[in-house]
């Protein structure tokens, strides 16, 4: 924790998603090594909770309503944020939304609402606070969420799967540009495991029964072994203070998937569902 103070203590953290989950313990984390946190969200009350209990331990914390999927509202957090304190040391690019449902059952506007969230919210993040990060001349650090499930694939998962796969490209591309502007600007890609929050409860599956299956297995799987949003954010913070670019909370589980994955990419096998798939889905 002392590196993690050294790197980032007095410095200023813009986390999105930041209300619940993995963003209110990165939010909480990142208040106990002495940052200035910066809390966007668009579940205001919640948001409103987590900041008043930082400040109640003796933190400081400020929350920007933000809606993610708007652009505009990206800009105005990042001018609110600059107005208030000055440079961002710490992007955190970490609002997210499970969507389940089968590819040709979803609606336009649930398609677009989800890559928005999960994609676009990335790109506009980077696009509203890495200018004037790289104009500071100063060390800083972008951290983009991601998921395991952006080194495997599932049905009825899509959406999201394919969105932590771009997000994976996004991070490993925008790591490259900082190298050629030799800017000092370390990039961090995230792959969460099992964390228990509040992804699948807040997820709307339809009535599809498999559909409906998969939800709650995933559901119980993180109520019964998923680590807490708190754990999560501290494997994660101590990773990126270190300088890493693959970020994980359960490094075993992540090393397997990438290896299963490089697998089947370097033997180009056909896509094939496992056992252990059909039986999430209720399929036998």
């Amino acid at each position: 924790m002392d590196k993690e103070r050294a790197v980032f203590g007095g410095g200023v953290a813009v986390i999105t998603g930041a209300a619940s989950g993995i963003g209110e313990g990165l939010a909480r984390h990142a208040a106990a090594l002495g940052m200035k946190v910066v809390l966007a969200d668009i579940a205001v009350e919640r948001m409103e909770g987590v900041v008043a209990g930082i400040r109640a331990a003796g933190g400081e914390a400020m929350a920007v309503p933000t809606d993610v999927t708007d652009a505009a509202a990206i800009d105005r957090l990042a001018a609110i944020t600059h107005e208030t304190w000055g440079d961002v040391r710490l992007l955190m690019n970490n609002a997210g939304v499970e969507t389940l449902g089968f590819v040709w059952e979803m609606s336009a506007a649930t398609w677009d609402k989800t890559l928005a969230i999960n994609i676009n919210a990335m790109v506009h993040g980077v696009r509203a606070f890495a200018p004037r990060m790289i104009a500071a001349g100063k060390p800083a650090f972008i951290a983009n969420t991601s998921s395991i499930g952006g080194l495997s694939t599932m049905p009825v998962q899509t959406s999201y799967i394919m969105s932590k796969h771009a997000v994976l490209a996004f991070s490993e591309c925008l790591s490259l540009e900082m190298q050629v502007k030799k800017a000092p600007i370390q990039v961090s890609a995230i792959l969460p495991g099992p964390v228990a929050t509040r992804i699948f409860e807040d997820s709307k599956p339809g009535t599809d029964p498999m559909v409906a299956h998969h939800r709650e297995a995933m559901r119980a799987m993180l109520a019964e072994s998923g680590i807490s949003g708190l754990e999560a954010a501290q494997r994660i913070l101590r990773q990126v203070a270190a300088g890493e670019f693959w970020v994980s909370t359960h490094p075993e589980i992540t090393a397997e998937f990438a290896r299963q994955r490089a697998a089947h990419l370097s033997g180009l096998n056909k896509p094939q569902l496992a056992a252990e798939t059909l039986a999430l889905l209720g399929a036998h």
